[in-house]
This record gives structure tokens, sequence and C-alpha cells, in this order.
């Protein structure tokens, strides 16, 4: 499975127009949409911390970086440019990168104790400077790739962390059992890296549920186009209304599900009802959106129950298992999981 951020629906618009200010970013897009992505071919660190008067040393597990630079071009992995306690290498995209991934591996680790995308120290692999104006970034079964973008209408993938999160999500997802990519199933694979990259940016910020933008790919369009992000988790189809690229098509409610054979059945698209679903369930029960609501979609993914195929009803269903596994049939976080997936018209209303 290799999953793209950004969807080819939005790359298909971009190929397609003719404004003469953006003839590089539509010969951008038309070459990102015509790359074959390639197929897919224990270390400790001691942490401190503060409790009271004490200073507190602990060892936990530490990630294990490998930073390939593909110089413009579509070979993979590319010219490996920084590991793990190197120094800075000066290219801004190579060091984004390398603390992406490093605060996504601290957010899985503090989340849920999971030692990287395999749980078991794997190396996390990516390669930066994927082709020439690439227009993505993706997860191709082994490493995420990054692409430059075109410089009109995005200006580079490892700019935002929930971009990174997203793609290293994918290989938790794949390596917790998988998701088929179509369909529902696909929406659903789409939205637990959705879910990841917002939580991921959290907790690197420090910030509660409340205090959260639950953007996705905020900061890597370019200043003119009009948008903040590539999705919004908090209001579906809000995220940009740009004059070449539309309006973001996501629905937050299955009354407007997007029936279509484009995009994998609408993968990116309908990935907006679990997102908005799972931020109701964040929001309402407060605090770090990573304790309570993240951890119910991790158990619920991780859990080795959850079919391939699954639906967005057999998902919710699922998530609803958890949520009464981990705190009890009548406790608020069951109530929130429930009234969530009521909320986007997944599952019926109880208290209606």
């Amino acid at each position: 499975m290799i999953a793209g951020i950004v969807p080819p629906f939005l790359l298909d618009r971009l190929a397609r127009t003719d404004d003469p200010r953006l003839a590089r970013a539509a010969a951008a897009a038309r070459k990102t949409l015509a790359v074959a992505r390639p197929p897919r071919p224990t270390r400790t660190r001691l942490r401190l911390s503060i409790d009271g008067d004490a200073l507190v040393a602990e060892t936990a597990p530490a990630p294990d970086r490998i930073i390939s630079d593909a110089g413009n071009t579509e070979n993979l992995p590319g010219r490996r440019v920084r590991s793990e306690d190197d120094a800075a290498s000066g290219d801004a995209a190579v060091d984004e990168a390398y603390d992406g991934l490093g605060a996504t591996y601290d957010f899985f680790w503090d989340a849920f104790a999971r030692d990287g995308i395999d749980a078991a120290g794997g190396s996390l692999l990516a390669t930066v400077h994927f082709g020439d104006d690439y227009d993505n970034a993706f997860w191709n079964g082994e490493r995420m790739v990054f692409g430059d973008g075109d410089g009109e209408v995005f200006i580079g993938f490892t700019r935002s962390l929930s971009v990174i999160a997203h793609e290293l999500g994918h290989g938790v997802t794949e390596a917790a059992g998988g998701l088929e990519y179509q369909g529902q199933s696909g929406a659903l694979n789409e939205s637990l890296s959705d879910v990841f990259g917002a939580l991921a940016e959290q907790h690197h910020l420090g910030q509660r549920a409340d205090e959260a933008s639950w953007l996705i790919g905020a900061g890597i369009f370019a200043p003119d186009v009009q948008g903040e992000a590539l999705r919004s988790m908090k209001a579906p189809g809000t995220a940009y209304d740009d004059d070449v690229l539309g309006k973001d098509p996501q629905p937050g409610h299955m009354r407007d599900y997007v029936e279509t054979d484009d995009d994998n059945g609408g993968v990116h698209i309908n990935s907006g009802i679990p997102n908005r679903a799972f931020y109701l369930a964040a929001t309402a029960l407060g605090g770090n959106a990573w304790e309570r609501a993240g951890l119910i979609w991790y158990r619920t993914l991780t859990a080795g129950t959850l079919s391939p195929t699954a639906d967005f009803t057999a998902f919710a269903a699922a998530t609803l298992a958890a949520a009464v596994a981990e705190y009890g049939e009548e406790s608020e976080e069951v109530a929130a999981v429930r009234a969530a997936w009521a909320g986007v018209g997944v599952v019926e209303d109880a208290a209606a």
C-alpha cells in the first residue's frame, strides 16, 4: 500500500489549470501524477524529568532515524545524509524530517509505549528531495518520502509535523494489520493517519484538545493559496477554497458521503467523517486528546480484531468496544465515543 497525503483530485485540479501564474505548479502536478511510486523493497536513551523536588532519570527506547536525499530524482532510497546522533545537516528538509520523526516517535512512545513503526524499534527511514517539483509526500511500505513542492502552490512537505506523522502513521496502521486502501476502509486508513498526525503535533506543542487547530498540513501551501491546510478535522470541507484548487470537498457527516470511483473510492474525501468523529470525542473528553480518545483509537487499531475491510460502522463499534474494555460500560469515555459517531451519522443517536 502506497499512500500520499495530497489527494489525486487536488493534483488533478492543479494539473489542469491554465492560469499563467501557476504554470510551474501545473507542470509539477502533472509530473507528480505521472510518477510511479517505487514499491517496498535497539536503541535506548536517558530521559530526565522532575518529580516534585527530585530529578528523576530513566532509560527509554530511542528512535533510529536515517534520512536520505534523493537529489530531486525518483531513485530510492537516495544518499544517506543524516543518521541518529548526527549534527544538523544545514539542509532544511533533512533536518525537518529528522526532527519531525523524532517528535512523532516521542508521541507514540509517551502516549502508547509504542517503540516505532513496528513496535520493535525498527529504523525510521525517510527520503527528502524526491522528484523534480514533486507535489506530495507518501509512505511506500518501507519509508516516508517527501517532495519539495513546486514553490507556487506547495512549498515543502517536511515543514508540517502533521504531514510527517501522517505518513509514519500509515506505517503503524500497516504494521498493526492494515486497512484495505479502498472505500470506507481506505478512508479509515487515511483518517487514522490524520488522527496520529494531529495528536503528534498536539503532543509536541503541549496542546489540549480545545487549544489545537486540528489542521492537517498547515504550512505547506504557498502564501497566495486561499487555504490554511489540506484538511480540517474540526470542520471538514473548510480547509481551503481556492480559485485553482477548488473548495475542500470533505464531508463531515454521512448525509454528505461522496460516492466516487476516483481516489480509491474517495479515501481522502470521506475520511472527513471519521476525522470529525474523533475530534468530537476528543473535545468532549477534554484535556490531552492522546490520553483518552487517542488511546481508544489506538487500541482499536492494534487489538488484532479489526477487519482489513472494516467500514465506518464496524470501526465505530470497535472503538466502543475498546472504550468499554478500557474504561467500563458506564464511563464518560464510552458516552463520548458513542455521541461522536452519532454526531456524524454513523450510528443512531441513543438519546434521540
